[in-house]
């Protein structure tokens, strides 16, 4: 028979705030947020746990946040500091083990079945480990797999109540999966957003225990993929691999206007602007997409996504820019105010155009590319501005 695998998943506890605390010790146990200014459109990034217990949430806006705690301190933040704190704490777990998948910066997947000792042991190896190296505080899932070492992990933190990190340590023995999930609400599951927990709650099915009552075929028919799913994942199955490497599936970038506009031109030259961004993005490495995307948010908070697949890859500003237009004036009317814009390109490609296929003014325009990267590579990105482009 063969062992049980030994997933770790490690979270590091209200990240951003931990560092800033670690640079400022007066901020530890105050109720202090990394966000936006409270004058524009800005949300909460991440949020002290004595934040936390005055209602503050990440994603909340920042104005929102200061209704509900009036004394809150707003932290600007710097990521690159952030990255350099997640880079030392992802070295300590590549030192552990070769089968660590980096999920985001501040959370990360082990696989540690080669490991003789127990998970358990491990665990609180690892958590001592980052906190003596780092000084950042960590939450651990353990189980036999992805999936539940995850919803372990969230589990932990949920349960914890106080102004510090909770630092919590979760372990779902082999065989306990479906017994640990059962109470949980079906919200608990990794993937399952606010929306399908809604409608699950409105078809009867309220805690995994629910899910894991159903039968299959059911689930399959009344949801499709989604419920076939949640069919395995509400037994705790899962046999996904730890992703040691990650393939970039897209790139993209946003911003939320500091007011509300439903003006035309400033919402095309912020369309401008994104496209220019995405394209120097895509031609720092080398790659083009075939399908491109917008985002748009209006004032209502209302979200929409539009995407075309173009006939070849391209990293060409004009065509993500034409592109992203043509999307856009589809379905926006005249008069709609928008609060956020978005442009992404995904499916994504190595390589330029072929110069052979390309029409001469898109040839010119990858020279003229070429030349400005080189400006901006040797004297700052900074240097060189479109005069019509959003600053």
């Amino acid at each position: 028979m063969t062992n049980p695998r030994k997933i770790l998943h490690v979270d590091l506890d209200a990240f951003f705030c931990s560092v800033e605390e670690l640079k400022d010790p007066s901020l530890i146990g105050t109720p202090f947020a990394v966000g936006g200014s409270p004058d524009g459109r800005g949300v909460i990034s991440s949020c002290s746990y004595a934040a936390r217990q005055l209602g503050v949430r990440s994603a909340m806006p920042t104005r929102r946040a200061l209704t509900l705690c009036p004394g809150l301190k707003l932290v600007h933040g710097s990521h690159s500091e952030y990255g350099a704190c997640s880079d030392r704490v992802m070295a300590i777990f590549h030192d552990l083990t070769p089968l660590v998948e980096e999920v985001s910066i501040d959370e990360a997947f082990l696989d540690v079945s080669d490991l003789p000792q127990s998970p358990a042991l491990i665990a609180r190896s690892i958590q001592q480990r980052v906190a003596d190296e780092t000084n950042l505080p960590c939450s651990i899932g353990v189980a036999t797999n992805k999936l539940v070492a995850k919803i372990a992990t969230d589990a932990g933190k949920a349960s914890h109540r106080g102004t510090t990190a909770p630092r919590a340590i979760t372990v779902v023995p082999p065989g306990g999966e479906q017994t640990f999930l059962a109470p949980l609400p079906v919200g608990a599951i990794w993937g399952v957003g606010a929306k399908t927990a809604k409608h699950l709650n409105s078809l009867g099915f309220i805690t995994i225990a629910h899910l894991a009552a159903a039968d299959p075929a059911e689930l399959r028919r009344l949801l499709g993929k989604t419920g076939a799913y949640l069919a395995h994942a509400a037994r705790g199955e899962d046999a996904s691999p730890i992703h040691t490497s990650h393939e970039l599936k897209s790139v993209s970038q946003e911003t939320t206007f500091f007011e509300d506009t439903s003006d035309r031109k400033e919402l095309e030259a912020t369309f401008a602007w994104l496209a220019e961004k995405v394209a120097r993005r895509l031609r720092q490495k080398g790659i083009g997409g075939s399908v491109v995307r917008i985002k748009v948010r209006y004032a209502d908070f209302s979200t929409y996504t539009r995407q075309v697949r173009l006939a070849s890859p391209t990293n060409l500003e004009s065509i993500l820019l034409a592109t992203a237009l043509e999307l856009f004036h589809a379905f926006w009317q005249p008069g709609q105010a928008v609060r956020l814009l978005g442009v992404g390109v995904a499916d994504l490609e190595e390589g330029w155009h072929q110069m052979s296929l390309l029409e001469p003014q898109q040839e010119k325009e990858i020279r003229l590319h070429e030349a400005v990267d080189a400006i901006r590579a040797r004297y700052g990105k900074e240097l060189l501005q479109k005069g019509k482009t959003r600053p």
